[in-house]
């Protein structure tokens, strides 16, 4: 498994990458958060930790949890009790300060670890409508005319939560406990992204989306025009 490690300066990165090691991960290190977000489709990781600094630590957590659900580790520098129940309510799944115990960290990773590998896709049914069958196990999309497209994880998440409540409006709050496992500010700014992502791979104009409809204020639906 594989570990993503964000963090600017090079003695934390060899601390949290011996750590993350001590753990059982394959690490791979970035100095910039924008550059790992936009490269994380071609290189996704299995959790990441990242080492912020307490101004800069929103907006990283929502830019991280627009891209994955993967564990999410934080290391900044504030003990505040309120920045940490915000980090947290944002999708941290785990936000540490100094000073830290390294043997209790790696049983934390460990442990999150192996909740996240706890729920197997394979399991899930095959999803069809009118023109286009989404596959579970392979995490794929099949739309008749177009070639075969794999999916991001949010983006899977997405789309299977909106095809099992097929023809209802799914409230935005609702599509993020789905999708993202938490609620918190920004939600619709994320899912309006995700949407956008996942339209220009399964509509043949985004701009008059057939299969993902927008409900303005309230949600989004799944419904074919052929229904």
């Amino acid at each position: 498994m594989y570990a993503l490690l964000i963090a600017k300066d090079e003695d934390e990165t060899a601390i949290f990458s011996t750590i993350l090691q001590r753990a059982g991960l394959a690490v791979t290190t970035a100095k910039d958060m924008e550059w790992a977000m936009q490269t994380w489709t071609e290189r996704p990781s299995d959790i990441i930790l990242a080492v912020l600094s307490d101004q800069e630590a929103h907006e990283q957590v929502r830019r991280i949890r627009a891209e994955t659900i993967v564990p999410l580790i934080l290391k900044i520098q504030s003990a505040d009790e309120s920045l940490h129940c915000e980090l947290l309510s944002l999708g941290a799944d785990l936000v540490i300060v100094p000073p830290f115990s390294p043997k209790l960290l790696i049983t934390q990773i460990s442990v999150l670890m192996r909740r996240a590998g706890g729920v197997s896709v394979q399991s899930l049914p095959t999803l069809s409508a009118p023109d286009l069958t989404l596959n579970p196990e392979t995490r794929t999309i099949e739309v008749v005319g177009r070639p075969k497209q794999r999916l991001t994880h949010l983006e899977f998440r997405l789309l299977y939560t909106l095809m099992m409540n097929r023809g209802q409006i799914i409230p935005t709050e609702r599509i993020v406990e789905h999708v993202w496992g938490y609620t918190g500010q920004g939600d619709r700014d994320l899912i309006r992204g995700l949407v956008s992502r996942l339209r220009a791979k399964i509509e043949a104009d985004p701009r008059k989306p057939q299969y993902i409809q927008t409900t303005p204020g309230i949600g989004y639906s799944f419904m074919s025009e052929n229904e």
